[in-house]
């Protein structure tokens, strides 16, 4: 277990890290991970990230939504206190449904989004307080970091994976013990 190594190998653009991470893949290395500072488009498949699920629970996020505008228009204005507004009546919900989609509307866009942006930020671990998991601040800017580690690559020395990552473009070159 002493020779377990993280490679951090950086890029300074985002065509030389794809055209790298094809490289490595092809000649069977995993990447654990990639940090950059926007979106690699392309990237993904290359280094078999499966899709998100994230548009899943915002659906479920906004017909919560949905559900609970349904539940606050009857009871606010039906049972609790019922209104008599333009002579409309007040003793069906279903009468009054047309009045109320604008709220149901703006309430289930309401959860979805901010259930999703809540979830995003928990699945990533990026609230406020949470342990960084970036290797280098300068992903953050304009360097793209990959991670690759001897764990995941039981076929290949650290030598091996040393002299792959070589032979890329590479930037620059970190090894770390696990």
């Amino acid at each position: 277990m002493a020779n377990n190594k993280v490679f951090h190998v950086m890029y300074d653009d985002d065509h030389t890290l794809l055209e790298a991470a094809k490289q490595l893949v092809s000649q069977g290395v995993h990447v654990k991970d990639v940090f950059s500072p926007f979106p690699v488009h392309g990237l993904d498949p290359i280094i078999g990230v499966k899709r998100t699920r994230l548009a899943i629970t915002s659906f479920m996020y906004a017909t919560t939504g949905t559900l609970l505008a349904i539940f606050g228009t009857w009871y606010f204005m039906i049972h609790d206190w019922p209104m008599n507004i333009g002579g409309k009546p007040s003793f069906s919900w279903i009468e009054n449904a047309p009045a109320f989609v604008p709220v149901m509307f703006e309430f289930s866009v309401f959860c979805g989004a901010h259930g999703m942006a809540i979830t995003y930020l928990l699945r990533n671990g990026t609230l406020p307080g949470m342990p960084a998991s970036n290797p280098d601040p300068r992903t953050t800017d304009d360097k793209f970091v990959m991670e690759i580690v001897t764990e995941d690559n039981h076929g290949f020395s650290v030598s091996e994976l040393e002299e792959k990552i070589r032979g890329t473009q590479v930037y620059e070159l970190s090894i770390k013990d696990c």
